[in-house]
């Protein structure tokens, strides 16, 4: 049986190289915890424009260029007004040149974090892995 989902989000797990290093971004939300750029799909809106956008909202970040074959889904349950709500989001890779962050109200803060950093710095598991998919398949690049 396949599970239904109350709501979708998209995302991007994005990195910028540092002095031969790479370094992904993570942001602090309101609860304190530390995840990826993510947001809610608008109506009649395609997954990679959803990324795409909330990139540009959430970060004031404009210079980026998604990788060819990395797509990841993720889904978790949480509690909307005292009731289960099934979520999906649907993550891409991407690139940008860029260190400046320019954060949306929705956040409290940023890091770019190397890989190793990010893992330990980051709050949920799906996140984790997610950065870890993202490392292997650049090291595979």
């Amino acid at each position: 049986m396949e599970l239904k989902y109350d709501e979708k989000s998209c995302g991007t797990v994005l990195f910028r190289m540092d002095h031969g290093q790479r370094k992904y971004l993570l942001l602090r939300y309101p609860g304190g915890h530390w995840d990826l750029v993510k947001g809610h799909v608008e109506t009649g809106e395609e997954e990679m424009s959803t990324a795409a956008r909330e990139l540009k909202e959430e970060t004031g970040i404009k210079k980026f260029r998604f990788f060819d074959g990395f797509r990841e889904q993720i889904s978790y349950t949480y509690s909307f007004r005292r009731k289960p709500s099934n979520k999906e989001v649907i993550f891409f890779l991407a690139e940008t040149p860029e260190y400046f962050v320019r954060m949306s109200d929705e956040h409290r803060g940023f890091k770019w974090l190397p890989y190793p950093d990010a893992i330990k710095k980051l709050t949920f598991d799906n996140a984790r892995n997610l950065v870890h998919k993202a490392e292997k398949f650049l090291l595979k690049a």
